[in-house]
């Protein structure tokens, strides 16, 4: 057996620790705009959080998972699907739920 290259797996660990330093960056982040709220409150605050945890998302997506490397299409088709599900299991039980609720005898 010869031991396996990083190339064959998407990743080195320079990648990897660029990955970590910036998701560690953004979560320090928005624990500090969550404890201090300079600057922003309420909806200001939210959308900030919110805009982070997207942005760390990607950074996932791309350093960890290698979601949009060349010759890696499939991983991006299953994440799609994977999305897909998600939308009708959510949607379609939100949507009995609220069917459930108006049907509902009140007394």
């Amino acid at each position: 057996m010869t031991p396996s290259s990083p190339t064959e797996h998407g990743g080195s660990v320079k990648s990897y620790l660029i990955g970590l330093v910036l998701c560690l960056l953004l979560t320090g982040l928005s624990f500090y705009l969550a404890m201090t709220a300079t600057g922003a409150s309420g909806p200001g605050l939210l959308l900030a959080i919110v805009g982070l945890a997207l942005v760390q998302i990607i950074i996932q997506l791309v350093y960890f998972l290698h979601m949009f490397e060349r010759g890696q299409e499939w991983t991006i088709f299953s994440m799609l699907f994977t999305l897909l599900i998600l939308f009708i299991v959510v949607g379609g039980s939100l949507w009995i739920m609220r069917d459930l609720n108006a049907n509902m005898m009140s007394f």
